[in-house]
């Protein structure tokens, strides 16, 4: 299967402000299934073949897929609501959350422009694979859920009073969205103690790139924060790397922690960016390798470099960092990432629903498989949860905390 990394997103979580690329259109029927046309059963059938042709798991988690296929073939559907009923059931099967159903206004909510404006609280979320429990990721950044203090990994118990439990995570998305200036009400477990906050939902925007020049008694450092992979990330990386090479600095710090992800192509063009050869990432459907990326020889600095990751750095962050770890590139501090290394394609259906179906996971350079295990940083350095509630009001004030930290382990 080839896969085509400019439609591919990683790490499925799902944004309670929308930020994914979507690919292709539905799968085509057969001539022998043209009989389904029209029909809530032709939809069953395309998800069915979707997840036939493309799921990494060739066992559909042991599941005989084809008694499965004629099992909701055999039923009759008198609303495309009961089809899809139905197809939820049948993926469910897989016991993979992050291949899902979505209907058409769930898809549409999936195909926010990541360049744009967003409306809502401004968290990305997921679904424990095992407990099921509705997980924060990471809160974007400038956001009405990170002012509030929402953190990554916090536990999301309920919604305006409607527990999670059992939930699936399209219906956590859509109970968290809402008008701007309306005010959800969510029930967060953060290790031993649960909370309430109301946040307002608001207009939000976008920048996933931000930067500044530090001084220190070596030199000038810059300082790169990366919220996100969206579509416009390598742009903004570049102009940043540019703007910081004029002036000169003897080394970098880049910022991933609470990055949960984006697009696969846009790790990519920024891995390149700080290595000048070397593999990146390999991607892996069932069959086996499907690709494998390395640098180009266009790295914009060879300067040091230091990578600041967390439990919130999840999928992409994990590739850029994964890559730059196995390379030698750079020294790898903080915390354990998140442990998201699974690769999805989001498909349109005739209807106006869609589908996300994990197709491949990532390895990186060195043959790490970091999925559910995260990557261990260089260099451990646990913040308190006072230290994180404070330095996520003043994120100066952290900046000159890692400088200081980090000098004695740099080699300018």
């Amino acid at each position: 299967m080839a896969i085509s990394k400019r439609g591919l997103v990683l790490g499925a979580t799902a944004l309670a402000v929308a930020a994914v690329t979507v690919t292709g259109a539905g799968i085509h029927l057969s001539q022998g299934q043209a009989f389904f046309r029209e029909s809530p059963k032709e939809l069953v059938d395309e998800v069915w073949q979707l997840i036939d042709r493309n799921y990494v798991d060739g066992t559909f988690n042991q599941v005989d897929w084809e008694a499965v296929r004629m099992q909701y073939l055999e039923r009759d559907y008198v609303s495309q609501e009961e089809a899809y009923g139905a197809i939820r059931e049948m993926l469910k099967q897989l016991d993979d959350p992050y291949t899902r159903f979505m209907d058409p206004e769930e898809y549409r909510n999936m195909q926010v422009d990541t360049s744009g404006e967003l409306t809502g609280v401004g968290i990305q979320i997921s679904q424990d694979e095992e407990t099921e429990e509705i997980l924060v990721v990471a809160p974007i950044e400038d956001t009405p859920a990170f002012e509030a203090g929402v953190q990554p990994k916090d536990v999301i118990l309920s919604i305006d009073g409607q527990s999670t439990d059992g939930m699936d995570l399209n219906t956590a998305v859509n109970l968290i969205r809402g008008p701007v200036g309306s005010e959800v009400k969510l029930t967060l477990k953060r290790g031993d103690r649960t909370f309430d906050l109301d946040i307002e939902r608001a207009t939000i925007e976008i920048h996933p790139v931000r930067y500044s020049y530090r001084d220190s008694p070596e030199g000038g450092v810059g300082y790169v924060r990366l919220t996100q992979f969206s579509a416009n990330a390598a742009i903004e990386m570049r102009e940043a790397l540019q703007a910081l090479e004029e002036r000169d600095v003897i080394g970098y710090v880049l910022d991933l922690r609470g990055n949960p992800g984006g697009l696969l192509y846009s790790s990519i063009d920024i891995a390149r960016m700080w290595l000048n050869d070397g593999a990146i990432v390999s991607t892996v459907d069932r069959q086996g390798i499907v690709d494998e990326e390395t640098a180009n020889g266009r790295a914009i600095t060879e300067l040091p470099l230091v990578v600041l990751v967390d439990g919130g750095s999840a999928s992409a962050s994990e590739i850029l960092s994964g890559a730059l770890q196995d390379n030698q590139r750079a020294v790898l501090v903080g915390t354990q990432t998140f442990g998201k290394g699974l690769v999805q394609s989001v498909r349109s259906l005739p209807d106006g629903s869609g589908v996300a179906v994990t197709v491949a996971k990532y390895l990186t350079p060195s043959g790490r498989d970091i999925n559910k295990m995260g990557i261990e940083p260089d260099v451990i350095v646990e913040l308190s949860e006072s230290d994180r509630e404070s330095f996520s009001q003043d994120r100066e004030k952290l900046l000159l905390l890692m400088t200081r930290n980090m000098r004695k382990r740099w080699r300018f």
